[in-house]
């Protein structure tokens, strides 16, 4: 991983302007697939800028990376998450020609919120919503793979929280029904045609338990999904941050988007 990439930062995607980062790999090492990576912090935080070194990483290796913001809940609750999301998938496949990439290749990868959002990508069909009117609309968002590290995989409705102390319901809305909160979750949405999947966690994690990604593998399992876990052994949220296990972690990536992109 000692090649130089491209960088353009703040392109503007779509009619609501989000602004994205691209990692470009070299010429001769191009290898004609494209990664969206998706940022985590609960969906009320975080930038493009946070899984930059990933995106660093795997376009070293050929992959051209794109990292993007979206609309955070303090901003706009569901599904205008997922809709920047399936956003940036469009501008990549619209935009694959001058991107010189393979329209069919596209993956996403997340860490937290960022991974259930990955997961949601291969959802859109859940509901029409999720796509959104953001531009490029007369593509499709499908992926062919997705990363999902540390990601809930159930969005959970409580009773008598507040947005502040509760993620989800920041995310949701106080007035979102339980319809929409299983919508919302990919462990319940699940189908035969979902992509392949990588998922990575932590299992001493205490801000999403390690059950969300288990749980998520088992049911991909029975619908014969391939499908790989990772469970790094006593490790919290956001294990990889630390930089040895960012590059085992961005090393898992590579590996699996090679061979399934």
């Amino acid at each position: 991983m000692e090649e130089l990439v491209n960088i353009k930062e703040n392109i503007k995607i779509g009619s609501s302007e989000l602004l994205a980062d691209l990692y470009i790999p070299l010429n001769n090492k191009s290898n004609g697939a494209a990664i969206l990576f998706v940022h985590g912090g609960g969906w009320r935080e975080g930038n493009k800028d946070q899984l930059k070194g990933y995106a660093i990483l795997l376009a070293r290796e050929g992959f051209l990376c794109l990292c993007s913001s979206y609309r955070l809940s303090q901003e706009q609750v569901w599904p205008a998450q997922i809709q920047d999301v399936n956003c940036a998938i469009r501008y990549l496949r619209a935009n694959s020609e001058g991107l010189n990439i393979d329209s069919n290749r596209i993956g996403v990868s997340g860490n937290s919120a960022g991974g259930h959002l990955a997961l949601m990508s291969a959802l859109s069909d859940v509901d029409k919503s999720f796509e959104g009117e953001g531009g490029d609309n007369d593509v499709d968002s499908s992926v062919k793979a997705i990363c999902a590290i540390y990601p809930p995989t159930q969005i959970r409705k409580y009773e008598n929280t507040d947005p502040i102390s509760d993620a989800y319901k920041a995310l949701m809305g106080p007035d979102a029904s339980q319809e929409e909160y299983n919508k919302a979750s990919p462990l319940l949405q699940l189908d035969s045609d979902f992509p392949p999947t990588l998922l990575i966690h932590g299992s001493s994690d205490s801000v999403v338990k390690l059950s969300d990604s288990t749980d998520i593998y088992e049911k991909l399992l029975h619908l014969k999904i391939p499908t790989e876990l990772h469970i790094f052994s006593e490790e919290e949220h956001a294990f990889d941050s630390q930089s040895g296990y960012g590059r085992s972690v961005a090393e898992l990536q590579n590996l699996f988007f090679s061979k399934y992109l």
